[in-house]
Order: C-alpha cells, then sequence, then structure tokens
C-alpha cells in the first residue's frame, strides 16, 4: 500500500526498527538512546541492504522534518528574562566563531587533500557546517556529489555519535532522553490549552522563518515562537518527555535510513577520512571551549557543545538533556552554519 508516494508497510517496518533499537538503547541507559539506537539499527539495515517481508528501509524527508520544529518550541521553553541578560555576554564567542568555522574548515581541507581528494571535493567536503548547501556548491563546482554527500553526512554521525560518549566518559553523567525538557519547563504540566497554543506557534514559526528565509528555519522560527510566548508569560510548559523521545527515534531513523544504496567501497574510504577530520574538530572545539567559557560566563561543556560541528537539531537536542543552555548552543550554530556556507560560496567562486 502506498501513498503520497510512499510504500506504507516499508516506512512501519523502518519506524518499528528504529523504535525497537532507540528503546533497547534506552533501556541500557546509552547516551542520547533513542537517537543512537534508532540510527545503529536502522543505519546498519541500510547500509546492508537487508530487508524484511522484502521491505527496504526508508523514511520520507518530510517526515522526518515535520518533528524538529518539537525542539525548537522545547527550546523556546528555556527562554526567560535571565536568559536573555545573559545573551549579551555571548558576544565573544560568536565573534570566536569567525575564527573557528575557517579554521576547522582549513584543517578537513589539509585531512582530505593528504587523503587523496581532488582540491574541489576536498573543500566542500571539508566544510564545517550546511549539508545540503555545501554540496549543492560542490555539484556545481564539478565535485563527485556522492563522495560529498558520504563525508558530509559522515561528520555529521560522527559528532553526533561521539559528543554522548565523550560526556559519559568524562562526567559520567548520560545524555538522556527528556530530562532536560522537563528541566527547561519547570516541571510545569503542559494543559491542553498550552499545547494548541504551542503546536500553533510552532507551525506559524516554521512557515514565517521559511518565508524570511531564516538559517535553520526549521527548528529556529518554532524556536523563536515558543520563546517569544513563554517569555511574555502566555504559556507554561513544554513538549512532554514522550514527545521529546519519539522526536529522538524519527531522526535517528531518518538519518539512518540515508545510507541505502551507498556504495560499500566510498563508505569505507570516506569514512575513514570524515573520522579524522571529525576528531580534529572536536579537539578543536575543545579548545576554544577552554579559552571562552570564562568569558561568557558558560561551563566549558556549553561552549565546546556550540562549537562542535554536528546538526543543528541534534545537538540542540544533547544541550536540552544535559540542561545547558540550549538556547547559547543553538544561536552558536546557527551562526556556525551561515559562516560556513557563506565560506563555501565565497570559495565556490575562487575555485571556478
Amino acid at each position: 500500500m502506498r501513498a503520497f508516494g510512499v510504500d506504507l508497510g516499508a516506512l512501519a517496518i523502518t519506524l518499528a526498527l528504529g523504535g525497537a533499537g532507540g528503546s533497547i538503547a534506552a533501556a541500557l541507559h546509552l547516551p542520547l538512546g533513542f537517537l543512537l539506537g534508532s540510527l545503529l539499527v536502522v543505519g546498519v539495515m541500510a547500509a546492508l541492504n537487508l530487508r524484511i517481508a522484502g521491505k527496504p528501509v526508508t523514511l520520507p524527508a518530510r517526515l522526518r522534518f515535520s518533528f524538529v520544529p518539537v525542539i525548537g518550541v522545547a527550546i523556546g521553553g528555556a527562554f526567560t528574562p535571565a536568559v536573555a541578560g545573559q545573551a549579551l555576554g555571548w558576544g565573544p564567542s560568536l565573534l570566536a566563531l569567525c575564527l573557528f568555522v575557517p579554521l576547522a574548515h582549513a584543517v578537513g581541507f589539509l585531512i582530505y587533500r593528504r587523503g587523496g581528494l581532488d582540491a574541489t571535493a576536498a573543500f566542500f567536503g571539508a566544510v564545517p557546517g550546511g549539508l545540503i548547501e555545501s554540496v549543492q556548491l560542490g555539484e556545481e563546482a564539478g565535485a563527485d556529489v556522492r563522495l560529498l554527500t558520504v563525508l558530509q553526512f559522515l561528520r555529521l554521525i560522527g559528532t553526533i555519535v561521539a559528543i554522548p560518549l565523550l560526556f559519559l566518559l568524562l562526567t559520567g553523567q548520560a545524555v538522556g532522553s527528556a530530562s532536560g525538557a522537563r528541566m527547561a519547563g519547570s516541571g510545569v504540566a503542559l494543559s491542553a490549552r498550552d499545547a494548541l497554543v504551542l503546536v500553533l506557534a510552532g507551525g506559524a514559526g516554521v512557515a514565517v522563518a521559511r518565508a524570511l528565509r531564516f538559517p535553520g528555519w526549521i527548528i529556529t522560527g518554532p524556536l523563536t515562537a515558543s520563546a517569544l510566548l513563554h517569555g511574555l508569560g502566555l504559556v507554561q510548559g513544554v513538549p512532554p518527555g514522550w514527545l521529546v523521545a519519539i522526536t529522538q527515534v524519527v531522526l535517528g531513523t531518518g538519518l539512518g535510513a540515508r545510507f541505502v544504496g551507498v556504495d560499500r567501497a566510498l563508505l569505507r574510504r570516506a569514512a575513514r577520512l570524515a573520522l579524522l577530520n571529525g576528531a580534529a574538530a572536536l579537539l578543536l572545539a575543545l579548545g576554544f571551549a577552554f579559552a571562552l567559557h570564562a568569558l561568557v560566563g558558560e561551563p566549558v561543556a556549553a561552549v565546546f557543545l556550540a562549537f562542535a560541528p554536528g546538526g543543528l537539531a541534534e545537538m540542540s537536542l544533547i544541550a536540552l538533556s544535559l540542561n545547558l543552555s540550549a538556547i547559547y548552543v543553538t544561536a552558536h550554530h546557527v551562526a556556525r552554519i551561515v559562516l560556513a556556507v557563506t565560506a563555501a560560496k565565497i570559495g565556490s567562486r575562487w575555485l571556478r
């Protein structure tokens, strides 16, 4: 049975696999279990082209995107006058991104060139943010689209997997599923009226931010709308923990499903290079975190997470789970993506 061009049977099986993987990982108290567990199970199925009842794993991008606003609404619930006051001190770390982004890009470029990639593939594969934009610009410049996609995707996946494990090893604190979201809402139960208001605000935020071409509009729009409502005292509470957990499963399942059809030889080659690039970028982010945390009044962990070149939605989820300053982290990732894409556009003209 198909609907809107999607095999509903394959979709149901994929979501069941992701849900099972996420639930098992969460039950084992693994860091960010719902996301990483679903990603691992579905990603292995996709990479090995395994099927259940003859159905391949699949998850349409529009379904994954429909859950991302939940994260923005949850982060917006952490907005308070105190957070607004703290934002005035974020200037040094936001300015430092202007140094971090080109430095991380240059390090990645050198790693990829040493790994045997041509200059065009190395340049766009090393862009530390904006997966879709960097691949599109690379294609226009004549680079191998498959290689760019895998390099960028593995950079994102590697960071998402490494961050929770690093926090677990260094702090002993597991990156959970929804504890941060509960803390952001100050334990206030979400009423039916507030739930309806937040749903409408999230949808309106997406529409307005998309029309205005906000960077990361699918998360920054709902975040802004939610922050305004909470800041003005019009609503209380945030999305419940079970909804945040489902969002993690959908995001992880969607990321894993993208390994379908990837050439294994290409995957092995790109994985080795992306691993080196990711490790170098994380070390660089850690150095910036130690240098800046006292200047901006945020813990080292928050600054590190703000600079780690992972996905906007996923890094924001980790910040929520650790009860770090999710708005601080999200603001820096939006700035990182804008800077990275701008540098890529300038570089594309230079490469031509």
